[in-house]
């Protein structure tokens, strides 16, 4: 009966600790001003006929703040690069020197700043609502199994604090995102 409980309880911290990461990375794909290669993580390039992520087809790296460079493997590719990039509708223009695509980086405006911040607050009330889900099948799953009234409940309020934990990891993870979104 021991172990029941314990599995229930450990597999609904592995369901919520999924929900964390993947709020973390989709947080990671929200831009905040400066260049990192994720911004680029849905841009699908064709590649000899089939849709190919960009990172699979290049190095993509951020020789500083403000700039990302893709170096691709092939250099017959580089305008189907820049096609993938501006059919992804991520704002960005991309520069083609024949060797690479460079792509400028533009600092963000007060709007897209708070559009991004609301995109981020989605995200993390996506993953909250996950956490949630997860805390209400493991309820079921304890009320189920045929445990002693006091057992239950135990379990229950055990549930219910690694819910609040991980409820309060994303505030947390949503509020430093949001920080680095506004800061100018």
């Amino acid at each position: 009966m021991n172990e029941e409980i314990e599995f229930i309880i450990d597999s609904t911290k592995e369901s919520m600790e999924q929900a964390i990461q993947h709020l973390r990375k989709q947080l990671a794909s929200i831009r905040a001003g400066k260049a990192n290669p994720s911004m680029l993580s849905s841009v699908m390039v064709q590649y000899y006929g089939a849709k190919t992520p960009i990172s699979q087809v290049s190095n993509i790296n951020t020789p500083d703040a403000r700039t990302l460079t893709i170096q691709p493997f092939e250099k017959s590719i580089i305008k189907d690069i820049e096609k993938g990039i501006m059919n992804a509708n991520l704002g960005f223009n991309p520069m083609n020197n024949g060797e690479s695509v460079i792509i400028n980086v533009p600092p963000l405006t007060e709007e897209r700043r708070l559009q991004l911040s609301k995109k981020a607050k989605a995200e993390a009330e996506e993953a909250k609502i996950g956490v949630r889900n997860d805390r209400r099948n493991a309820m079921n799953e304890i009320k189920k199994a045929d445990l002693p009234e006091d057992v239950q409940k135990d379990t229950e309020d055990d549930i219910q604090k690694l819910t609040d934990s991980f409820i309060e990891e994303i505030d947390k993870i949503y509020a430093s995102k949001e920080k680095e979104i506004m800061t100018v």
